[in-house]
């Protein structure tokens, strides 16, 4: 979908384990955040779209879950539309609040991305992720991660998915070692992901965990499902991410001195066939937003593992297939490279606070595009592009969503 839309503010919270604190605070600090970056009031607000994925699991909140958020910090009578798609929950909030923009519907309106995953009992954030996959299948899902790691040899990842770690561990596990054998990619190149990552997310204040690791440092972590150690997977967390979408017209009226562009945004769910539907939403987002992926200036890309990093430069574009692991070693995609990927420390540093990583890309571009990131700005960035995937059917994403935001 070609858009034509700018982000007016963007806030975001700093995501980690917030366990003192529930969904409206969670939420309503990142929304009040993003309304004052605008210059703006609430009552200027004309309609809200709120990403969430696992409020229901977890809080037990269900049905109107943006409406509860909004209502704490004061704001009612708008329309607002509850978004759950998987990871990309906070993605399709944008997609489709920017759309309903770019169509003319409105001139000034909200999309939030919050959640809630860390509580006293881990079931329950475990339980979040294995409603992502189609339940009335998972005997057969569990038995097909059992083969592939017996297969594989990969004695820890044999037992243990969904109990003691998201089962969606031993699914990019199974990637991992399928990449591994088809291309020649190392363990050395999937621990490269996470101490570049940990290096970017050192310098983001807004991140779950700061400390800086070497590839050694990831190598020596316990092993959570070969060959994925505890860096080489994304942590859950707690956090929210709201941006401010407004017109052209609106745009001039405020006297944007330094707006952000929302030239495409494609959002397609996978299907049973060939093709990856990451390939084909890449492929479509550069068409609408005519340019290509040698354009782009920074990347913000769902690392839910590091093999998937590895595998996301792929479909993007960036590299050819199977030569990601390349890009890792020669580093390429690190601050000062030819294409920093993941400058907030991606889903492993940053956190995957589920419905609302979608949005906490976004917020992370803006601000790389508008110069104000800091020790991690990437200089002169013009474009920059957004990667979000949720939920897996059969061999792919159930959901995927790709956006392109221009300065």
């Amino acid at each position: 979908m070609k858009l034509n839309a700018y982000i007016a503010g963007v806030g975001m919270t700093q995501f980690g384990k917030h366990l003192d604190l529930g969904l409206k605070a969670i939420g309503g600090e990142a929304v009040e955040a993003a309304i004052k970056d605008a210059g703006l009031e609430k009552t200027d607000i004309e309609a809200a779209w709120v990403g969430n994925a696992a409020a229901g699991l977890v809080t037990g909140q269900e049905c109107i879950r943006g409406q509860v958020v909004l209502r704490s910090v004061g704001m009612g009578q708008i329309p607002v539309v509850n978004v759950e798609n998987a990871c990309a929950s906070a993605s399709t909030a944008f997609n489709q609040a920017a759309a309903m923009v770019t169509g003319g519907l409105y001139d000034c309106v909200l999309a939030v991305g919050v959640e809630k995953l860390y509580h006293t009992d881990k079931a329950k954030s475990f339980a979040a992720f294995s409603g992502a996959v189609d339940v009335e299948n998972m005997i057969q899902i569990m038995e097909n991660l059992k083969k592939s790691a017996e297969a594989g040899g990969a004695k820890k990842a044999s037992g243990g998915a969904g109990k003691n770690r998201s089962m969606f561990m031993d699914i990019y596990a199974s990637a991992a070692r399928n990449h591994m054998k088809a291309y020649g990619t190392t363990v050395e190149q999937f621990a490269g992901v996470s101490a570049k990552n940990s290096f970017h997310g050192s310098l983001n204040p807004r991140a779950q965990f700061r400390e800086a690791l070497t590839i050694d440092d990831v190598l020596a972590s316990p092993m959570i499902a070969e060959p994925l150690t505890r860096p080489m997977c994304s942590p859950i967390g707690d956090g929210a991410a709201a941006v401010v979408i407004v017109s052209e017209k609106k745009a001039r009226e405020l006297g944007l001195t330094n707006p952000v562009k929302a030239v495409s945004s494609v959002l397609r769910s996978g299907w049973d066939g060939e093709g990856s539907v990451s390939d084909l939403c890449c492929k479509e987002a550069y068409e609408e937003a005519g340019v290509g992926p040698n354009d782009l200036s920074i990347i913000e890309l769902h690392d839910a593992s590091a093999p998937a990093e590895i595998m996301a430069y792929e479909s993007i574009g960036i590299c050819g297939k199977g030569e990601g692991g390349k890009l890792i070693s020669d580093g390429d995609t690190k601050l000062g490279g030819r294409i920093p990927v993941n400058t907030s420390g991606g889903l492993l540093r940053k956190g995957h606070p589920v419905g609302a990583t979608g949005i906490a890309q976004i917020v992370e571009i803006t601000e790389q595009l508008q110069g104000r990131s800091g020790e991690r700005q990437v200089e002169g960035a013009r474009f920059g592009l957004a990667h979000n995937g949720g939920g897996s059917l059969g061999t792919d994403a159930a959901a995927q969503c790709i956006t392109i935001l221009s300065r």
